[in-house]
């Protein structure tokens, strides 16, 4: 039904809603609220505004919570040291309720975190030598090679754990280089880590002179092509039972043995001169008497040469990292030149 401006009341209210608006008030006027209505209102209104302000507050310090947690958690996961603690440092401050949520008593915001601590060690357990030594006559031990660290938590081999030593050398190649074995076995029932590359020492005997034999490790492009690539050595070998590894070595000689020489010989006037053996050969141009009695026997002394090498040798000993056991080898009619020797290599089982 549409109504003109004239029936508009002054609110702007057509005449119908004037009547729906009359009846309205009619079927209120006998309502009236309850004993203790408008207390209630004002005790529930301001709990109400609290509880929002409430959990408003509590969003800020869970987001609080996680950016301090979350960068702990990642520190902690990143962090290498053997003395690293993997719980979470942080903590938050919480305060429920009030304008004064998050703060501390003087106003100030609350805040907490932690850095987990980090501890870093450094080791100085390994030892270190040049490789090279020089052998005497009662023996020189060169350097020991890298020590090794425990694997898989395995412990280091000790002497009752290593046994069995072999040696082997093989015969002169074209060069006259000698190459040899040392083998070391781990005779336990328990893996071990092997402790390093152990100790090798020369010892001349004979011809062989002292001063003149060296000690080197093996490197690539030295004089003992043939040991293995120096890549293929263990920094750190574990041994389990039964297991064993190897040290190369090989024998590059600088000079051969010297060689002994005597001579003999005698006197044909009968002195005092001994004569071991002289050879009688006749003269052809001897006369037999030239008086009446008198004779020349035309005896004469031939000179003899017995020449050839002097027997020299070097021993070649490997000592374990553990101190035991001892395996020697024997390069024979050696005199002077040098041991290249190898770090520890994994033995084909």
């Amino acid at each position: 039904m549409n109504h003109g401006p004239d029936d508009q009341s002054p609110d702007g209210l057509d005449s119908d809603e004037l009547a729906l608006r009359r009846m309205l008030h009619q079927a209120v006027q006998t309502v009236e609220p309850r004993d203790g209505t408008l207390d209630h209102l004002r005790r529930a209104v301001p709990a109400r505004r609290a509880r929002k302000r409430q959990a408003v507050v509590g969003m800020a310090a869970a987001a609080l919570f996680l950016g301090t947690a979350v960068p702990a958690l990642v520190h902690v996961s990143n962090s290498t040291g053997s003395d690293v603690n993997p719980s979470v440092a942080g903590q938050a401050s919480q305060a429920q309720g009030g304008a004064s949520q998050g703060k501390n008593a003087d106003g100030s915001e609350s805040t907490a975190g932690g850095t987990p601590g980090k501890t870093q060690g450094k080791g100085k357990g390994d030892s270190k030598g040049d490789g090279k030594g020089t052998g005497t006559g009662t023996g020189s031990s060169t350097g020991t090679g890298p020590s090794a660290t425990s694997a898989a938590g395995a412990p280091v081999c000790t002497a009752a754990q290593l046994g069995s030593p072999t040696e082997s050398v093989a015969a002169p190649d074209a060069a006259n280089t000698v190459y040899g074995t040392f083998r070391v076995v781990n005779v336990s029932t328990s893996a071990c880590t092997l402790g390093g590359a152990g100790t090798l020492s020369t010892l001349a005997q004979g011809a062989a002179d002292a001063t003149k034999i060296t000690t080197a490790r093996h490197v690539s492009g030295d004089a003992a092509a043939g040991l293995p690539d120096p890549a293929t050595e263990v920094a750190a070998l574990q041994l389990q039972p039964g297991a064993a590894y190897e040290v190369k070595f090989a024998w590059v000689p600088s000079e051969t043995c010297p060689t002994t020489g005597s001579s003999t010989g005698g006197t044909t006037d009968g002195g005092s001169t001994p004569t071991p053996t002289p050879t009688p050969t006749a003269d052809a141009g001897s006369t037999s008497g030239t008086g009446s009695t008198g004779t020349d026997s035309g005896v004469t002394t031939q000179m003899m040469t017995a020449d050839g090498t002097a027997d020299g040798s070097v021993v070649v000993s490997h000592t374990t990292a553990a101190g035991s056991p001892t395996v020697s080898a024997t390069v024979s009619n050696a005199c002077a030149g040098t041991v290249i020797y190898t770090g520890v290599l994994a033995a084909a089982s």
